[in-house]
């Protein structure tokens, strides 16, 4: 701790910005949550859905979601959509998701493409540029 009240004053303030931007990020998702009762609605959109098939254990998936949300921001024709795999068997099983993390595109109710694995931002800006347009 600095003794320069000035400089406190500064932190202080800084650190309540920082937390506004958060709060307001957080807001600002556009990442939707899948379950049994809207999953089939949303992938079934004429605009590509790409869905994050993950689970609260797995820490690749937990690496991938800042990129996930970012990237959401980034791609303004596609919608995200994550599904937790532990809370939604039923899907999971539908789609033969054995291994998370992985990212499957929909298209009008149709898988257009697959990836598996924590891709990384790159992976990510790959599937999405190819249905982006």
């Amino acid at each position: 701790m600095s003794d320069d009240p000035e400089i406190e004053k500064i932190k202080q303030k800084k650190l309540e910005e920082m937390i506004k931007q958060q709060n307001l990020s957080q807001t600002q998702s556009k990442i939707l949550e899948l379950n049994d009762t809207n999953f089939t609605q949303s992938i079934s959109l004429n605009s590509p859905t790409l869905v994050d098939f993950w689970a609260d254990w797995c820490g690749p998936c937990k690496m991938m979601h800042p990129i996930f949300e970012s990237l959401s921001k980034t791609y303004q024709k596609i919608q995200f959509a994550r599904v937790n795999v532990d809370q939604n068997q039923n899907i999971a099983m539908r789609f033969a998701v054995q291994s998370i993390p992985m990212f499957i595109m929909f298209k009008s109710g149709q898988i257009v493409d697959k990836m598996m694995g924590a891709v990384g931002a790159p992976g990510i800006h790959m599937i999405c540029k190819k249905y982006s347009n």
